[in-house]
């Protein structure tokens, strides 16, 4: 049988990326989007031409009530979609960011990015731990911007901080499952992310590769394939850990 990934936020960006690069090593995929149905469609069709199963199922990762619901449909796709009623690794990638400085960042706009990056992924995973094979892996995405400081990412920030937190106590308290929990923090990357800003504008992209030890900024394709790396039996030793693909970015 195949291996199965349940990843949120995967009908684009970094999610889109690394579903498709979990179907080139042989990973079935059962992956969730917010609102863009034909998007979701086109990468589920995509993961099928590499000869991988793939089935999308709508969420709104900040709305925790609905997660008991969520739980059951997903045991209904695993039986019906894939003849199955587990899977072996869950990918918490699912989020937007914000740019305000402290002084400008509102109430709301903090409670939305830990409601996104921290509560949601929080329950969301207490929620599908029961299907979450023995043995399985965990990968929760951080930021790079949790280890530097750059103004106006205070709130987006703070939300990734904790979500470090969260795998290690995740790690120390999933281990008697033999679960491994681990991070993965990409740097700035070229994607529709914070309104494609380091993609589209020229002069962002440029600051980016030039404090970049390997002189570019990421792209989307350089994260799937460590999503890829990591959510494989060849990291089996490797919990509780940050890993950051940002390629050198302000070492």
């Amino acid at each position: 049988m195949n291996k199965l990934a349940i990843i949120t936020g995967g009908s684009r960006g970094l999610g889109r990326s690394s579903a498709l690069a979990l179907a080139e090593k042989g990973v079935d995929v059962l992956f969730t989007y917010h609102s863009n149905r034909e998007a979701a469609q086109e990468v589920v069709e995509a993961i099928k031409q590499k000869g991988q199963k793939a089935f999308a199922a709508q969420l709104d990762t900040r709305d925790v009530a609905v997660f008991t619901e969520f739980t059951q449909q997903i045991k209904g796709i695993l039986n019906q979609e894939f003849g199955r009623d587990d899977v072996d690794y869950l990918l918490n990638n699912a989020g937007t960011g914000l740019h305000a400085s402290i002084e400008e960042t509102t109430y709301e706009e903090l409670e939305d990015m830990l409601a996104i990056h921290v509560k949601g992924p929080f329950f969301l995973t207490q929620a599908l731990l029961p299907f979450i094979k023995d043995g399985g892996h965990i990968l929760n995405v951080s930021s790079g911007l949790a280890r530097f400081s750059l103004p106006g990412s205070a709130a987006y920030a703070m939300a990734k901080g904790a979500v470090e937190v969260m795998t290690r106590y995740m790690a120390k308290e999933l281990a008697a499952r033999q679960i491994r929990v681990n991070t993965l923090a990409p740097g700035a990357i070229a994607t529709d992310f914070g309104g494609g800003n380091v993609r589209d504008n020229q002069q962002v992209n440029q600051m980016v590769a030039s404090v970049t030890a390997l002189g570019r900024v990421g792209e989307a394709d350089d994260i799937g394939k460590a999503v890829a790396m990591l959510l494989s039996e060849d990291s089996g030793w490797i919990t509780g850990q940050r890993i950051e693909a940002s390629g050198g970015m302000f070492l």
